[in-house]
């Protein structure tokens, strides 16, 4: 018997196939192999379609399948994990009216604002834990104003993960944590929002049927069993989004437990039993994957926009085809501090830290006669580092003080010169895991079947590769005032425009 996850991410549609036995990971495999576009038709717009999700979900399960390592007729259960916030909207005939309005996307924060002003904050904090932001709602709502003509013709709205389960299955289903992501859930009265859909304007018949995270939601129609090689009948068991799914992946699901991840975004995120907020919405709170009315686990959740996605842009711009492992060894050769070189790493979107503000990337102190090429990609790590030890300061305002991060051994975890930084700026140990997004969604479809009875039993087979202490960090602290101290005349400038 084996499961099968898949992780829908910005750049690229991972898929592994694990042995349920065993937890196994038999085969691995992402389509497209380069970096997926992300569409900017204007500033601060951020799209994907999403029939290209589906066509590059295909294509990585059929890569998959050509390891010949196990036999797809054999794959009992799928778990989904997909970039969150995005909003889908489909007709009558199942068809994506339009592009994807994704996670980075910046078009709907004044929207937001006005409705958090209209709701009250007191009120919005209060039934939904956070500001309805650029979240899905704002964004679903941006729609209806400006794009009247295709609003009138939506039959379902959808994240990102439930528009791949419909493909796989035809059928049409949501949870309580994809709901809360998007800023439709009312934590007060546990419910559909009555207050968002009224202020808005939304029919409740515009979202799908409500599921636990962990169920069935649907099964592999004949049709694409036959397109994939896969059994009639096997079960969408899981679905949720990737930092939830990330957290799940790490065996953190109870409160206190805190997990990291550097990809496209750099997340912080960590598990309480309360439903707490931060008042200024700028680390923002959802329902974890094994929240339930009667048993609260939320998942408090720090992102900043900008961080593999700079990364990769310096690649493109200064490296001249360098691979990432040679791109972080020469980070490795310019020494901390990076030569009074300074990087704000806020060039994808608006950023909830900065209170929904697109400030921009910016490289500071340039000298000409001394800064290299080493320098500035150590500037990056660094830029990086001290935006997670400035929203984490946010997180320990409210009361949040984790004593150790979990972190999957990928993306910027990977370079031993960010995992210094990481832990110098932040202060906070972190254990590196062998641990994959795709690998925890195919675990999830085990917990969501009941092949496993417990999440510890699922993840039983997660292993630490070592833990990263914190060293230097009185230099860190004296490099992330200065860094903080331009950050904030960028902030100065930025409002008085």
């Amino acid at each position: 018997m084996f499961l099968l996850g898949i992780d829908l991410g910005t750049s690229s549609v991972k898929v592994s196939v694990v042995e349920a036995a065993t937890q196994k990971v038999v085969s691995t495999a992402q389509y497209p192999e380069t970096e997926a576009e992300i569409l900017a038709p204007r500033p601060g717009w951020a799209e994907q379609d999403p029939g290209t999700w589906w066509e590059n979900t295909k294509n990585a399960i059929r890569k998959s399948h050509t390891s010949g390592k196990y036999n797809p007729a054999e794959i009992s259960a799928i778990g989904i994990a997909y970039q969150m916030h995005g909003l889908v909207i489909l007709d009558a005939e199942g068809k994506a009216l339009r592009n994807s309005i994704i996670w980075c996307d910046s078009r709907a924060v004044q929207t937001g604002e006005r409705a958090f002003d209209a709701l009250g904050h007191a009120f919005s904090l209060e039934h939904h834990l956070n500001s309805p932001g650029n979240f899905t709602a704002s964004k679903l709502a941006w729609v209806k104003e400006n794009e009247p003509h295709l609003y009138e013709k939506i039959h379902k709205v959808m994240l990102p993960g439930d528009f791949i389960a419909y493909k796989l299955s035809g059928s049409m289903t949501t949870s309580i944590s994809a709901l809360s992501e998007g800023v439709f859930w009312d934590f007060k009265f546990n419910t559909l929002s009555e207050s968002i859909l009224d202020h808005f304007g939304f029919s409740p018949d515009l979202f799908p049927e409500i599921q636990p995270v962990f169920s069935v939601h649907g099964e592999v129609t004949p049709e694409v069993a036959r397109e994939l090689g896969l059994a009639p009948g096997v079960v969408i068991s899981y679905k949720a989004g990737d930092q939830p799914n990330n957290a799940l992946s790490l065996n953190v699901l109870e409160p206190g437990e805190v997990a990291a991840t550097a990809g496209t975004s750099g997340v912080i995120y960590g598990v309480s039993d309360k439903l707490v907020y931060d008042p200024a919405s700028r680390v923002n709170t959802f329902a974890h994957v094994n929240y339930l009315p009667e048993r609260i686990r939320t998942g408090i959740l720090l992102c900043i926009n900008g961080t593999g996605i700079l990364y990769s842009w310096a690649r493109k711009l200064l490296a001249g085809g360098l691979s990432y492992p040679e791109l972080n060894r020469l980070a490795g050769q310019a020494d901390l501090g990076a030569e009074g070189l300074r990087v704000l790493p806020f060039g994808n979107g608006a950023e909830r830290i900065l209170h929904n503000r697109t400030l921009g990337a910016h490289i500071e102190n340039i000298d000409l006669n001394r800064h290299s090429a080493a320098h500035i990609l150590k500037a990056i790590h660094e830029g990086i580092a001290f935006s997670f030890r400035y929203g984490l300061d946010i997180m320990r305002e409210n009361g949040y003080h984790p004593a150790v991060i979990k972190a999957g051994y990928s993306n910027l975890f990977l370079s031993e010169v960010f995992q210094r930084d990481f832990v110098g700026a932040t202060g906070v140990p972190v254990e590196l895991y062998d641990h994959d997004g795709s690998v925890g969604a195919a675990l999830g479809a085990g917990l969501g079947t009941g092949y496993f009875k417990t999440a510890a039993e699922a993840f039983s087979g997660l292993k630490e590769i070592r833990t990263v202490a914190p060293e230097a960090t009185g230099h860190y602290n004296e490099l992330y005032e200065e860094w903080k101290e331009i950050l904030n005349v960028k902030l100065e400038e930025h409002g008085n425009r």
